[in-house]
C-alpha cells in the first residue's frame, strides 16, 4: 500500500468570540492557538479578516498578525485574507512590509475580494470613494505586488513600502471560485481555495485552471496550491460531533442573520431547530471532517489525493480554545508532523 502524500499542515482562526465571554478573551485564545500550532510543527498561522460579526475578534489582520507574531517563534504567520477592496492598497503595502521588516521570512500577505462583512459595513469601511471597488481588485493587487518588491509590476513614482526592504512577505490569493484561481495563475502566485466554505464548490474545476494556467514567476516558479478544510478532532467520533455542534450553528446564524456570539456545545446540542433550519443545515459546510484523529486524516489524505493539494490549511471554529488546541495536537500525532 503506497504511503499518503503527507503535505505540511497550516491553520486558520478567526479569533472566535463565544458566549459569557468578550474579544479580548478570544484575542487571547488566538495566540495560546497559535502558539500550540508553532510548537506543533504547523507551517503556516493565518487570521481572517471580518467585520460587525459578533462571534468574529478578528477584524484587522495586520495589528493580529503583529501580536501573533510575537508571540511564536519559528511559524509565519499572515492573512486569510485581507480584503482588498476594504483598504486602499498602499496602506495594505505599508503594513505587510512593516511586518515583514519586524519578522522578515515569516509574513504571508493573503489576499481576497469579498467584502468580509455586510453592505452596510463595507460601505462605513470604503467610505464615499469610488476607488475601493471590486471592479479594481486586479489593478489595486498589482499595485500592492510592484509595492512590495515584485518588479514585474509598473512603478509607482515617488511610493516606498518601507524606506528599504530586504525582504518580502509571500503574497496568495484566496478564492473559493474559478477567478481567484484564474488571477493567481496569470500572475504566478500561489493560490488558497476556501474549500470550508462549502464541500460542494467547484474546487476541483478551480485548481485545474489553476494548474493549467499558471505562469512562472521569478519568486514561483511553479504553481503551488493550498485548500483549507474545517475540522475537529476528539477522543471519540461522538465527542467530535458534540464539539462540533457550534460551529453549524454558527454557519446557519450566518445565513439566517441571527448573528450573536458562539453558542457552547450545550447550547447547541439544545437548540431547538425548525425544519427550514434543519434542511439549512444539511447544505450548510459546519464541520466537514469531525472524527477521531485517524478519522479526520483519513479524510484529509482523502482531499490531498482527489485536490493534490501542495498544502492544507485547517480552520474549525468552535467554543474553547483549549478544544481547538487539543484538535490540533491530535491531527499533528496522526499526521506525523
Amino acid at each position: 500500500m503506497t504511503a499518503p502524500n503527507r503535505v505540511p499542515l497550516s491553520v486558520l482562526d478567526l479569533a472566535t468570540v463565544r458566549e459569557g465571554h468578550g474579544s479580548a478573551d478570544a484575542l487571547r485564545g488566538t495566540i495560546e492557538i497559535a502558539r500550540t500550532a508553532d510548537e506543533l510543527g504547523y507551517s503556516r498561522f493565518w487570521v481572517a479578516e471580518h467585520h460587525n460579526m459578533p462571534a468574529v475578534a478578528s477584524t484587522s489582520p495586520p495589528v493580529l498578525i503583529g501580536a501573533v507574531a510575537a508571540n511564536t517563534r519559528r511559524i509565519r504567520v499572515g492573512s486569510g485574507g485581507v480584503m482588498l477592496p476594504n483598504h486602499m492598497p498602499f496602506v495594505v503595502a505599508e503594513q505587510f512590509a512593516l511586518l515583514e521588516a519586524l519578522y522578515p521570512e515569516r509574513i504571508d500577505l493573503g489576499i481576497g475580494r469579498a467584502p468580509g462583512t455586510d453592505q452596510a459595513t463595507a460601505a462605513a469601511l470604503r467610505g464615499v470613494s469610488p476607488y475601493l471597488t471590486v471592479e479594481q481588485f486586479p489593478d489595486h493587487l498589482q499595485t500592492v505586488m510592484g509595492l512590495l518588491g515584485d518588479d514585474r509590476m509598473p512603478d509607482q513614482p515617488r511610493l516606498r513600502a518601507t524606506p528599504v526592504q530586504e525582504t518580502h512577505p509571500e503574497i496568495w490569493i484566496l478564492g473559493s471560485s474559478t477567478y481567484g484561481a484564474q488571477l493567481a495563475a496569470a500572475l504566478g502566485l500561489p493560490f488558497c481555495y476556501a474549500y470550508h466554505f462549502a464541500m460542494s464548490s467547484d474546487v476541483d474545476g478551480a485548481l485545474r485552471l489553476y494548474r493549467d494556467g499558471f505562469q512562472p514567476s521569478p519568486r514561483y516558479p511553479r504553481p503551488w496550491a493550498m485548500v483549507s478544510a474545517s475540522v475537529i478532532a476528539a477522543e471519540t467520533t461522538e465527542e467530535a460531533q458534540y464539539l462540533a455542534g457550534p460551529s453549524r450553528i454558527m454557519a446557519l446564524s450566518l445565513r439566517t442573520g441571527r448573528l450573536g456570539p458562539m453558542v457552547s456545545p450545550e447550547t447547541a446540542a439544545r437548540s431547538e431547530l425548525s425544519d427550514l433550519d434543519r434542511a439549512m443545515l444539511e447544505s450548510l459546510p459546519g464541520t466537514q471532517y469531525a472524527g477521531t484523529a485517524e478519522e479526520v486524516v483519513a479524510g484529509l489524505d482523502a482531499l490531498v489525493e482527489r485536490t493534490r493539494a501542495d498544502e492544507l490549511i485547517l480552520a474549525g471554529a468552535v467554543y474553547d480554545p483549549q478544544t481547538r488546541q487539543d484538535s490540533l495536537a491530535r491531527i499533528a500525532k496522526a499526521w506525523g508532523l
